[in-house]
């Protein structure tokens, strides 16, 4: 999936994927990392999410990584942020109010940016991206996280011959196989979530199960 693509997605505005409201999982799950207070927290593939706003109600000073600049900008503006702005090498760098943004290409990521990362919270980067980007994704990320960092994972799954995605379906299977080589894995839950999402029966779903993993990466990975 090409970067065009998701930059023609908030052109268009067809942000569907976009949350209005704070994630329940995140509100439910996050006491499960037992973070302490001021630990910084990584939101891959953020977009313009509010998410990011709880996290750093909650005490933790946020980074995210987005491609889409109008993405950025939006988050500030509609948040009422006036963010500092320094332009780099690979990224243009967002700031303000505990709330900062690289606006570039995750993969340009490197271990000197999350040197500070305790936790990262991934509910729409990991489905947001095809079978063949998953594996270079999560090699990627597990290659520049800190030793023992928590991941909180979102995923959807249901059958991929019914709907083409994103988001894409992943199944606890595909989880395992991406990260237990590297991290301890625990289902937090999974849930039926199909009568609750009218779109996605509208789109043909017979099946549609949410899961919530939290992952904690050992200290000698790579």
């Amino acid at each position: 999936m090409k970067k065009d693509y998701w930059l023609g997605r908030w052109e268009r505005e067809e942000t569907g994927f976009h949350q209005n409201e704070i994630n329940p999982y995140l509100r439910q799950y996050w006491q499960e990392l037992n973070l302490a207070h001021g630990s910084e927290v990584f939101v891959p593939l953020c977009g313009k999410s509010c998410d990011m706003l709880w996290l750093r109600e909650q005490g933790h000073p946020v980074l995210g990584v987005e491609f889409s600049a109008m993405a950025v900008q939006a988050f500030f503006k509609e948040n009422g942020f006036s963010p500092h702005r320094v332009t780099g090498e690979k990224f243009s760098c967002y700031e303000a109010e505990g709330i900062r943004i690289l606006c570039g290409d995750f993969f340009d990521l490197g271990k000197e940016d999350l040197m500070k990362t305790s936790a990262v919270y991934d509910r729409a980067s990991l489905v947001a991206l095809p079978p063949e980007m998953r594996e270079r994704y999560a090699r990627h990320l597990l290659n520049i996280l800190p030793p023992a960092t928590q991941i909180l994972l979102v995923t959807l799954d249901y059958p991929q011959s019914e709907m083409e995605g994103p988001p894409f379906a992943i199944s606890p299977g595909e989880v395992e196989a991406l990260y237990r080589e590297h991290a301890e894995i625990r289902l937090l839950a999974q849930l039926d979530i199909l009568a609750q999402e009218p779109r996605f029966q509208e789109r043909g779903l017979s099946r549609l199960h949410e899961s919530i993993f939290l992952l904690t990466l050992r200290n000698s990975r790579m």
